[in-house]
């Protein structure tokens, strides 16, 4: 059972942002997570506003009900496995890259439902393009289509914004669509400087 400030359901919990021990974000996590963490030991500081405290249940010697009190940003003790390390790429797929673009057509500039935007390669797999945040735009599926196995320069359309990697704040804002205010507030702090996902 949750209980707290804001008295949220456990299945509507909101994810708790895992940094590592010198405050760099790392990924989230689910709240059982956290709370297993929380009750090792293994969380070497906090820095969010939010609290959620969790009942558990009841001790037979002493009929005291457990409870656990975590943060909604919690730093994490020890090492991080591999592909947690927050200077590496970001994994990219349509979901995030949809978000960077602000669901965007980067060819007419239009708006879409996610249903209308594929992933246009700026240079073509065929002519040697790669997968990867740097070579990959939002496209609506007319855009797409017309543009072809070309690059924009050969199909003569311009693209409205370069594209580029997130790095790992930003990613955790792309990758969450129900941040709290206080998770949101400290990763904004370690945005790039002038990112476009500002206003996310």
């Amino acid at each position: 059972m949750l209980t707290g400030r804001s008295h949220v359901s456990m299945s509507g919990a909101p994810l708790i942002l895992r940094l590592d021990v010198t405050g760099q974000p790392v990924r989230w996590l689910p709240w059982q997570v956290a709370v297993v963490l929380q009750s090792r030991c293994m969380v070497a500081w906090s820095a969010g506003e939010t609290h959620f405290t969790f009942v558990g249940g009841v001790n037979r010697i002493s009929g005291q009900r457990s409870t656990i009190t975590i943060s909604s940003i919690i730093a994490v003790k020890g090492r991080l496995r591999e592909g947690e390390n927050g200077a590496l790429v970001p994994p990219l797929s349509n979901r995030e890259l949809f978000q960077r673009d602000g669901r965007l057509c980067l060819y007419c500039g239009a708006l879409h439902p996610e249903s209308m935007l594929t992933r246009d390669h700026v240079r073509p797999l065929s002519q040697g393009g790669r997968d990867a945040w740097n070579n990959v735009v939002t496209a609506c599926k007319p855009c797409n289509h017309a543009k072809g196995a070309r690059t924009p320069e050969q199909a003569g359309m311009a693209l409205l914004a370069i594209p580029y990697v997130p790095n790992r704040a930003e990613y955790l804002v792309l990758s969450n669509r129900r941040i709290l205010a206080d998770q949101m507030a400290f990763l904004r702090k370690r945005f790039r400087r002038g990112s476009p996902i500002r206003d996310h």
